[in-house]
Formats: C-alpha cells, structure tokens, sequence
C-alpha cells in the first residue's frame, strides 16, 4: 500500500500513522547515536589521535570512467583508473590477497565504522573463505585479485581468461556475489589482461595511487600528499613480514587520511 498524499503533494498522515513514523525516525536516530558513541569510544582503544573522518553521501550518480593516461585502451576494454575522478576529499582503502586473516582486523574496521574492499587471491584464501564471509557480512566488499596470483603479461590470453574467470566463480560461490573489479597481481597488465577480464563480467580494473605498510606510506607521486579519489593499496600481511600487525597498518592510514582532511570511502559507492 503506497503513502497517502493531501491534494497539495505533501504527505498525509493520520495521528496513528504520523506516530509510527515519527516513532521509526526516533529510532533510527537513538541508533545512529549509539554507534557514533561506540565510535568514539574505540577511537581512544585503537590509539588514535582523532576519529576518522565521516565520508560524504555517496554520489547520486557515479562518476563516468575512462582509462588513465599511460594505461591500455580500448573498445570494449574495462577502464584501468588509479584515482576516481571526484571533488570530494575521499580516498578509498583496499587490501590485496588474503594471506593473513587477521580477527583484530576485522574488529577494528567494525568499531570504526571504516570502509574498504578486499581483492582477493584464491591460493591464499581458500584455507579460510569463512573469514572473508564474515568480513562481508560486515560492511566490506570483496573484488577479484586472480586464482594463482601470476604475472599476467606472462600468461596466454586463455590462461589470464582462466586465472580471472575462474576466481570469479570462486568468489560467487564463496561469497555469494560475483565481483564487477579486477586488479591484476603485481600491477601488470597488458591488453589481453583487460580482454579476458571483459569477457569474465569485470567492469574496472583499480590500481593504485599509494601503498600502505604497517610504518610507512609510500607515494605515487612525488608531493607525498592524498589527492581526492586516490585509491590506497595494502595486503594482508602480519608481523612476520611486516614487522607490524594489520591494525598499525590502518591507524596509520587513518591517521594520514585524518590530518590530510581526508574520509575513507567506499570504492564500489563511486565505481
């Protein structure tokens, strides 16, 4: 049953009615208030100085892609992008692979409301697709980082078709949804790379405008500074090879993005 109308086009409710609503819009307030207060309060528990800044409504409409200057082009090709083209001051968080599965990761990205996409490689995340359920279920969004994690320049054209298409279906099932991104291993590509994910259902093919690790940035341009719509590359990686765990590697991003005036987006609410 649709929302009855008055004449002049405003809404009109009955007294019965008009409280539900009010009663729902309460409601909903009193839970935003309370997660904001979490918020708050695992601020100070996580160490840091400032709580991530709240990311803009995400546009009505995405912004229209196109391929980056110096990247492979053409009819029919996904659009490879290192930067979303938006005025917002947003930056978008992304985590490659799948090696470690860290449970304080997830903790902390829930009680800090933050958002991101993981791009993930079946090798190394089959012994746990439970863990990237979870993560899921919980806010992010899983994309496609191929089967076997080869360079794909070194691959046939059926090979990468394989190595993408395959990790498709993996993740579908695994997952429960079928991944629109495709970022290539390494960041190589070439223009068989860009075909066979066309012909595996991918839209994008993301790369990267900086890098994350557990102590340090490191920059693809040389002012060191985000740029609205910059897409951050991390892995899933611990203190084993990090010599930092997955949580010191988000403060850190948060703390940059932070003091640089910047929100963390999400990526799939632009592209």
């Amino acid at each position: 049953m649709g929302w009855p109308f008055s004449p002049s086009g405003a809404l009109a409710l009955g007294a019965p009615q008009a409280r539900t609503v009010s009663g729902l819009v309460s409601a909903y307030a009193d839970r935003l208030e309370r997660a904001e207060q979490l918020r708050t309060r695992a601020v100070g528990s996580w160490k840091l100085p400032k709580a991530p800044l709240r990311a803009p409504a995400p546009p009505r409409k995405k912004p229209e892609l196109a391929t980056e200057r110096g990247h492979i082009t053409g009819k029919g090709l996904p659009p490879v992008i290192t930067q979303v083209p938006t005025e917002d001051k947003v930056v978008f968080l992304t985590i490659d692979d799948g090696a470690e599965k860290d449970p304080e990761l997830l903790r902390m990205m829930r009680e800090l409301d933050i958002p991101y996409s993981s791009f993930l490689t079946d090798y190394v995340s089959r012994d746990d697709y439970g863990y990237f359920r979870t993560m899921r279920k919980e806010g992010a969004r899983i994309q496609n980082h191929s089967v076997t994690h080869k360079e794909m320049p070194r691959l046939s054209l059926a090979e990468q078709r394989k190595e993408i298409c395959d990790q498709q279906d993996i993740l579908e099932k695994e997952i429960g949804e079928r991944p629109t991104m495709f970022r290539p291993p390494y960041g190589a590509y070439n223009r068989d790379t860009l075909k066979a994910a066309a012909e595996c259902g991918v839209d994008v093919v993301p790369l990267w405008t900086a890098e994350a690790f557990a102590d340090r940035m490191e920059w693809g341009r040389g002012d060191g500074k985000l740029h609205p719509g910059d897409i951050i590359l991390t892995h899933f990686r611990g203190k084993g090879q990090w010599g930092g765990s997955m949580t010191d590697m988000v403060r850190l991003v948060v703390r940059t993005a932070t003091e640089q005036g910047y929100a963390i987006g999400r990526l799939e609410d632009y592209v």
